[in-house]
């Protein structure tokens, strides 16, 4: 079946930007994630499907050639081919292109081993709390693991009897012509190991490797933020035939809090004052994101907007013990569904008020500015 078009698998237009694409992959990978949807074939494959998508497009050479070649810019390899890997219209990639014509370039590019497993990503959404504090969670993750038949060696009987690959004869590489272009391409028959093996495990097909969903254990540290990426070295896809293993890359996204607004290392908090209590002063109390209380003083005659400054009460500085600050921001609430005593009060109060531009300054001022303004005008 014919692969779908990466633009339309995220659902963007081909148009999109770095931050629109990160957002429709973060929005499907939280519906279509395992962990969700235990047991769902069907979730699993479009997961796996979103993330060949975004790793593609995210990156602008890879998004330059799929833009340009499609699907056949990364054949043979899921992703590691074509431009970037180990088939497609220009084979090895741009710098293998590059370095059949002037050489290495002054020894840029890494010498990567032969058959190593694919780096993988996944995403994890925690609380603000979980943030703040820090946490250990587990997921699932499908992907490549050590043929425990053979134990990873691709032989019958965990023996390898191999022999020179004949395709490219030992080398571990292949070179193809391409137009004007000569270029060198991982072998795609021995993996680049320049190696066969004679008598394949039947579980594995000789490939040292099989799929199969794996549980791993995750410690979120505290402080961090949203979009911080996780590294667990070693835990990506298994390598070919005993090659060294990917690495696996764990996103991080924090959940929206009913209570609390983070920016940075400080915490927000908005807390509705009844009017008296904004007129009167007092004390409320307030939560805090360590799950403790915190006391704050209202001045008589508060304001709405009028913030608080509550120091290291804030969030949690990634390995550090140094702490942000919360800041308590009020709000005025008009008073609703009066009683008639109540309005009778209100009522005797405003006349009052209305007859003294102390109690109410600003108001006072305003439309005082306003009569001068349509005193200039000759009204």
């Amino acid at each position: 079946m014919a692969k779908r078009d990466y633009y339309e698998t995220l659902g963007v237009a081909r148009d999109a930007n770095e931050d629109t694409l990160k957002k429709a992959f973060r929005k499907l990978a939280m519906q279509c994630h395992p962990d969700r949807n235990p047991g769902d074939k069907a979730a699993e494959a479009k997961f796996k499907e979103i993330n060949e998508a975004y790793d593609v497009l995210k990156d602008a050479e890879k998004r330059a050639a799929y833009d340009r070649y499609g699907h056949a810019a990364f054949e043979n390899g899921g992703g590691g081919g074509g431009p970037f890997g180990g088939g497609g219209p220009f084979g090895g990639g741009f710098e293998d292109i590059f370095e059949q014509m002037f050489g290495n370039l002054g020894g840029r590019r890494g010498s990567q081993p032969s058959g190593r497993g694919a780096d993988l990503r996944t995403e994890i959404s925690i609380s603000l709390e979980e943030a703040f504090a820090g946490t250990k969670t587990t997921i699932r993750v499908p992907s490549s693991v050590t043929c425990e038949a053979c134990n990873g060696s691709g032989a019958d009987g965990g023996k390898a009897q191999t022999e020179t690959c004949g395709t490219c004869k030992g080398q571990g590489k292949v070179r193809a012509q391409s137009g004007f272009f000569l270029v060198e391409r991982t072998c795609p028959t021995c993996g680049g190991q320049g190696r066969i093996v004679k008598n394949p495990c039947k579980i594995c097909q000789g490939a040292g490797r099989v799929q199969r969903d794996r549980t791993l254990n995750v410690t979120v540290p505290a402080g961090v933020e949203e979009g911080t990426r996780i590294r667990l070295s070693g835990e990506g896809e298994a390598g070919l035939r005993g090659a060294p293993a990917g690495d696996l890359y764990v996103d991080v996204g924090i959940r929206p809090h009913p209570i609390f607004q983070r920016d940075g290392q400080n915490i927000f908090v908005r807390v509705p004052l009844r009017m008296t209590q904004a007129a009167l002063g007092g004390t409320v109390e307030v939560p805090a994101i360590d799950g403790g209380q915190a006391r704050v003083t209202i001045p008589a005659g508060t304001q709405a907007g009028d913030q608080f400054r509550l120091r290291s009460k804030g969030f949690s500085v990634l390995r550090s013990a140094v702490r942000g600050d919360m800041y308590v921001q009020v709000s005025v609430e008009t008073p609703q569904n009066l009683t008639p005593k109540q309005r009778e009060l209100l009522e005797q109060f405003e006349a009052e008020a209305a007859a003294n531009d102390r109690t109410s300054p600003e108001n006072a001022g305003f439309f005082s500015r306003v009569k001068e303004f349509l005193d200039g005008l000759g009204r």
